[in-house]
């Protein structure tokens, strides 16, 4: 059954990235070009010769963008629909889309929401290349943290959920995840790397952007894959 799973998780991340190309090409391209026409307008004002391009920013923002979002919504998806096996029998919910929905929110918060809390997407010409290893590492870093902040609540939501009960357990580990990723936000390095001039709406944009295209992400992939592993379930059981 695993590996009916996986497929269908593929499959459904398939899906959610194809919704979250569109939903790029119509909200983020747009602050993406103001972005680095204002990064050329800055190189011409030093004198500058814009750097050449690699690839040309059609291919960029057509099939470049295509790929990266469907390779990255397929393997969220795998990623997704073995987490799923792994919790579905180990919870109270035992029906595959409430299931798949609330592993879908959850993954939104610790994986999309804390980091671009403390880290929100910036777009070209904004922060400095020679501390992009810093940036990406302390990134990274607290991803992971996130994600095992989010685990070990959900384990003290199991603890201490007999003994208090549903509400008070959930209380308990949500406070405990905010308490825990804000320690960690607070301990990490700040950055500062907006250039002087640089539009403020085209950064604000770009970051709601950045962030609705991960909601979009999160939420298709729940609803497809709840779907798709209801149905798998259902004709399982109905061949027994």
């Amino acid at each position: 059954m695993t590996r009916i799973l996986l497929v269908r998780g593929m499959l459904a991340g398939l899906v959610a990235g194809l919704l979250v190309f569109a939903l790029a090409r119509w909200i983020g391209e747009p602050q993406v070009s103001r972005a680095i026409a204002f990064e050329t307008s800055m190189d011409r004002a030093k004198g500058e010769s814009p750097e050449p391009e690699i690839v040309s920013r059609e291919i960029q923002s057509t099939l470049g963008l295509l790929t990266a979002t469907v390779v990255e919504g397929t393997a969220i998806g795998g990623i997704f629909a073995l987490v799923f096996a792994f919790s579905y029998g180990r919870t109270q919910l035992t029906n595959p889309r409430a299931l798949s929905a609330v592993l879908a929110g959850l993954g939104f918060i610790a994986i999309a929401v804390v980091p671009a809390l403390k880290y929100p997407a910036n777009p070209p010409s904004v922060g400095r290349p020679e501390t992009i290893g810093v940036r990406t590492a302390a990134f990274f870093l607290l991803l992971l943290f996130s994600i095992v902040a989010m685990i070990l609540a959900l384990k003290l939501e199991r603890r201490v959920h007999a003994r208090l009960g549903g509400w008070n357990a959930l209380l308990i580990a949500v406070v405990f995840f905010v308490v825990a990723v804000a320690v960690a936000c607070h301990f990490l390095p700040e950055f500062n790397e907006v250039p002087e001039g640089f539009p403020v709406t085209v950064m604000w944009k770009f970051r709601v952007a950045a962030l609705e295209m991960q909601m979009l992400l999160w939420g298709a992939l729940g609803f497809f894959f709840g779907w798709l592993a209801d149905r798998s379930f259902r004709a399982q059981r109905l061949h027994n």
